[in-house]
C-alpha cells in the first residue's frame, strides 16, 4: 500500500517529547490531535515506567487510534506485562521460583510508577490486553523485543498473538510470569550470526526485514544516548533498532519506514 508508514519505540512515560516528535513529523497538531491523514503509525510498546507519565501516554496513544480511524495503533512491551502484572497479582511470589521472585518487586526495579498504578482503569487494561505482540505490514515484522521467544507461543504471527492473549485473559501467574520473561529477553540479533539469525525468523514469520525496539541503540553502540539521531540498522541490514534510550537522554525517535518487498503473505 503507498502510504507514508512511521514507527515509535519505546516512549517510557515521556508524554510531551512524544508529542513534540510526531508534530514534527506532522502527524498530530500542537495540541496533539491526529492530523496525519493516510499514514500510518505503529507503537511498539513500553508506554510506561521510568518516566512522568506512563498512563498520559497510554492515553493520548488511545485517542489516535480513535482519531486516526484505524490509521494509529500499537504493540504490547514487557513493561505493559511488568504494568498489569503489578496491578493483578502485586507482591505474591512466582510459584516455583528458585529466589523470591513477584511483579511487585521487578516492578519497582524496572522503574515502576506508584502514579502510573493508581490511574489505571478498565478501559486501559482491556485496550493493552488486545494489542498484538507481533504485526507485519509492507515487509516489517514489527516487535516490542529483539527476541527469538516470540516462538515459543506459535510459529505464525497469528498462533503467537492468540497465545499471548490466552495469558493475558487469564490469571495464571506462572504464564504471566514467563510472558514477561520472554519479553525482558534481547540481542537475538547481534554478533556475527545475527543476520542469518533474522533471515530464519523472518523466514518463519515473513517480511523482509525485524523492525524493534526495547535495546537502546546507544547501548548496542557503545555511546552516550545523546549521540543518537536516527535508527540503528545491522545483522546484514536484515533489523532495524528505533529505541534511542528517550528515558536515558536520548531523542523520541519517530522512523518513516521504506516500502519492503514481502517474503511471505500467508499470514499477519
Amino acid at each position: 500500500m503507498d502510504r507514508p508508514l512511521f514507527v515509535v519505540g519505546d516512549v517510557h512515560g515521556h508524554l510531551a517529547e512524544l508529542t513534540r516528535a510526531l508534530h514534527a513529523q506532522d502527524l498530530v497538531d500542537e495540541a496533539g490531535d491526529w492530523v496525519g491523514g493516510d499514514a500510518e503509525l505503529w507503537f511498539l510498546g513500553d508506554f510506561v515506567d521510568r518516566g512522568p507519565d506512563g498512563i498520559g501516554v497510554i492515553e493520548f496513544v488511545m485517542r489516535l487510534c480513535e482519531q486516526s480511524g484505524g490509521q494509529v495503533n500499537a504493540l504490547i512491551g514487557n513493561h505493559e506485562i511488568l504494568l498489569l502484572g503489578m496491578h493483578r497479582f502485586g507482591d505474591e511470589h512466582v510459584p516455583n521460583a528458585p529466589t523470591p521472585r513477584s511483579f511487585a518487586r521487578s516492578w519497582l526495579l524496572n522503574g515502576g510508577l506508584r502514579s502510573d498504578q493508581d490511574r489505571l482503569t478498565d478501559r486501559h487494561i482491556e485496550w493493552l490486553t488486545s494489542r498484538p505482540v507481533l504485526h507485519r505490514v509492507d515487509g516489517h515484522l514489527l516487535m516490542h523485543s529483539d527476541t527469538l521467544a516470540y516462538l515459543e507461543w506459535g510459529d505464525s504471527i497469528d498462533e503467537v498473538n492468540a497465545a499471548v492473549h490466552e495469558v493475558l485473559d487469564g490469571h495464571d501467574l506462572d504464564a504471566w510470569w514467563e510472558c514477561w520473561r520472554k519479553m525482558t529477553t534481547r540481542y537475538a540479533f547481534r554478533g556475527p550470526d545475527g543476520g542469518t539469525v533474522a533471515a530464519d525468523l523472518l523466514e518463519v514469520l515473513g517480511g523482509a526485514e525485524v523492525v524493534h525496539g526495547h535495546s537502546v541503540i546507544a547501548d548496542q553502540l557503545g555511546v552516550p544516548p545523546q549521540e543518537i539521531d536516527g535508527p540503528l540498522r545491522y545483522a546484514d541490514d536484515k533489523v532495524l533498532a528505533i529505541d534511542a534510550g528517550l528515558y536515558s537522554g536520548g531523542p523520541c525517535l519517530v522512523v518513516q519506514l521504506d516500502l519492503q518487498d514481502e517474503v511471505d503473505e500467508l499470514d499477519g
